[in-house]
């Protein structure tokens, strides 16, 4: 089984981030890998272990992106690619999918395992995506994966009404939840192997497209601007006997709150 999996590089959102005249504050950002795509790579290299799977990351964007993949490769990943485009540097989730279904196509892999969504735009809508471009089966939202042959998994996804057990026949695409695993502490010796292995550098040209092709011309979506969230005002107590207590409460609820 060949798996692909795909990791995005994003803004460290544990940090304080700043907002000026609608844009994100460069100046002192660090940026990580986003966490559910952790969790993808994580299940890449559990099935690697238990059924021999060879796994490959793709991780698109302008930037040093060399360190993540090789913590990926840490982690148990065999092959890392980067498609760096300047035609790319402000994809939506369509062109990302469609540079994916270039990069699927190329490589013939069985299975495509993605984060649900990404930490920096929370669309989760570039996965589903690829699975469409691509004429494959999807599963969003996955928490469990069984291989039940060289042409079927069976994967377990937290639906609105509990846990959805579907059967999937391969070629196919799955987002993956935070829920479905706990990713690893690379090791040192893994850290030091990683290290010694080639990152495959490529652009849309290698790929076989174009930014025309990809959509890169007319993006689907953009981010028109920034507005940092507005800070909550403090709150109010209230002493006294619990009947005007009461009293003052409801009265406000009614009148500034205006919840009834």
């Amino acid at each position: 089984m060949k798996i692909l999996t795909t990791v995005k590089k994003v803004v460290d959102v544990e940090l304080n981030i700043h907002v000026k005249d609608g844009a994100i504050v460069e100046e002192g950002l660090q940026y990580v890998i986003n966490a559910w795509d952790e969790n993808a790579v994580e299940t890449a290299v559990r099935l690697k272990e238990s059924k021999g799977a060879e796994t490959t990351l793709v991780s698109i964007g302008s930037g040093d992106h060399t360190e993540m993949i090789r913590k990926c490769y840490a982690m148990g990943i065999d092959n890392g690619i980067h498609v760096e485009d300047p035609a790319v540097d402000k994809a939506d989730a369509s062109i990302y999918a469609r540079v994916l279904q270039n990069v699927c196509e190329k490589g013939g892999y069985d299975l495509v395992i993605t984060g649900k969504q990404a930490q920096d735009t929370d669309a989760g809508q570039t996965g589903i995506m690829l699975a469409e471009y691509l004429g494959m089966p999807c599963v969003s939202n996955v928490i469990a994966v069984e291989v039940m042959d060289e042409k079927r998994i069976q994967v377990s996804r937290a639906g609105d009404a509990g846990t959805e057990i579907v059967e999937m026949t391969l070629p196919a695409v799955i987002t993956v939840d935070v829920s479905i695993n706990e990713p690893r502490l690379p090791q040192m010796r893994g850290i030091m192997m990683a290290k010694k292995k080639g990152i495959a550098k490529m652009d849309l040209a290698a790929l076989g497209t174009s930014a025309d092709e990809v959509g890169a011309a007319a993006p689907r979506s953009e981010v028109s601007e920034y507005m940092a969230s507005q800070k909550r005002k403090g709150g109010r107590k209230f002493e006294g006997d619990a009947a005007d207590v009461t009293a003052q409460v409801v009265q406000l609820l009614a009148t500034e709150a205006r919840v009834f």
